[in-house]
C-alpha cells in the first residue's frame, strides 16, 4: 500500500484529494493546522491525521519526522495555501510575510524536509498546488503570484535537481476551484485610490468562477499526476486554466496581457 502526505488537508482540494487517494486504496497522512476538528477524514480507513502549520519550521521538522515513523511516504502533495488580493500599499507588512511563509517557503520547507529520506530511497514524488495565477496574472494579486510564480520556477529547477537521484518534482495548477477559497481563505487589502479597480476585479471574478472546477475535478488531476509515471513537471487543471494558459500561449504575453487589462480593468 503506497502511502501520500497531504498539507492543507483540512478543506477544499486537500480534503477531496485525502478522501480520493483513500477510496483508490492509498494509506493517506493528511495534515492541518487543527487535525482534532476534522471529523470526516478521522472516520476513513488508512487515513491519519497529524498536526502541521507550514509556517512553523520545528513543526514541520517533527510532523515529518512522524510521518516516517509511521509508514512508508511515497508521495508528498504541497498543498497548503490561501490568497491575498489587494493593492500592493494597502497590504502590511505582516500580511506580505504571512502570504510567503504560507504559500512559497511552506512548500520550500516541507519538501527539503523530506529530501534526505526520498535521496536515500532513491524514490519519491513531490506535487505542489500552484495556480493558474502561476502562469498569468490577475491584477491586484501581486503578491499571491510572487508565491506562485516562485513555485513554478522553483519547481522547474528543483526537477534537475532532484531527477538524478530518482525522485520527481509536478506541479498542478488550477483554476477557479469551488471551495471558500474565494469567500473563506482569502485576505484582502483596500484603499480609497484603487476602489474602482477592486470593485470591477470582483465582479469580473465571480462571473470566472461560476466556470470554477470542483475540489474533486482537480483531485483527479492530482491523482493523474501521482500515477501516470511520467517525467512531467506541469499539470495544468480546470477548463477554464487551460482555455486562459492556451490563450496566453498562441497571443503571446504583451498581446494577452493587453486584452486582460480591459477584461478585468476596462482599460
Amino acid at each position: 500500500m503506497k502511502t501520500i502526505f497531504i498539507t492543507g488537508a483540512s478543506s477544499g482540494l486537500g480534503k477531496a484529494t485525502a478522501k480520493l487517494f483513500q477510496a483508490k486504496g492509498w494509506n493517506v497522512i493528511a495534515t492541518m493546522r487543527n487535525p482534532e476538528k476534522e471529523t470526516e477524514l478521522a472516520g476513513l480507513k488508512n487515513v491519519t491525521l497529524l498536526p502541521l502549520d507550514v509556517t512553523n519550521y520545528d513543526q514541520i521538522q517533527t510532523t515529518v519526522e512522524k510521518a516516517i515513523e509511521l509508514s512508508d511516504i511515497d508521495i508528498v502533495f504541497n498543498n497548503a495555501g490561501y490568497g491575498l488580493i489587494g493593492p500592493l500599499e494597502s497590504l502590511s507588512d505582516t500580511q506580505i510575510t504571512k502570504q510567503l511563509d504560507t504559500n512559497l517557503l511552506g512548500v520550500i520547507r516541507v519538501t527539503n524536509a523530506f529530501i534526505p529520506y526520498f535521496r536515500e530511497r532513491k524514490s519519491g514524488l513531490f506535487i505542489s498546488t500552484t495556480s493558474i495565477g502561476g502562469l498569468i496574472a490577475f491584477p491586484l494579486g501581486s503578491v499571491y503570484h510572487a508565491t506562485k510564480w516562485g513555485l513554478e520556477g522553483w519547481s522547474e529547477s528543483m526537477a534537475y535537481e532532484l531527477n538524478p537521484f530518482g525522485i520527481n518534482i509536478k506541479t498542478v495548477s488550477p483554476g477557479g476551484i469551488k471551495t471558500e477559497f474565494l469567500h473563506g481563505s482569502l485576505d484582502t487589502g483596500a484603499q480609497p485610490e484603487y476602489e474602482a479597480m477592486t470593485n470591477k476585479l470582483y465582479e469580473n471574478v465571480e462571473v470566472m468562477f461560476e466556470m470554477a472546477s470542483t475540489p474533486e475535478q482537480i483531485a483527479d488531476v492530482v491523482y493523474e499526476a501521482a500515477t501516470d509515471g511520467k517525467n512531467k513537471l506541469r499539470y495544468v487543471a480546470g477548463e477554464d486554466a487551460k482555455a486562459l494558459y492556451q490563450q496566453r500561449l498562441e497571443q503571446g504575453d504583451e498581446v494577452f496581457r493587453a486584452a486582460f487589462g480591459k477584461q478585468f480593468l476596462g482599460a
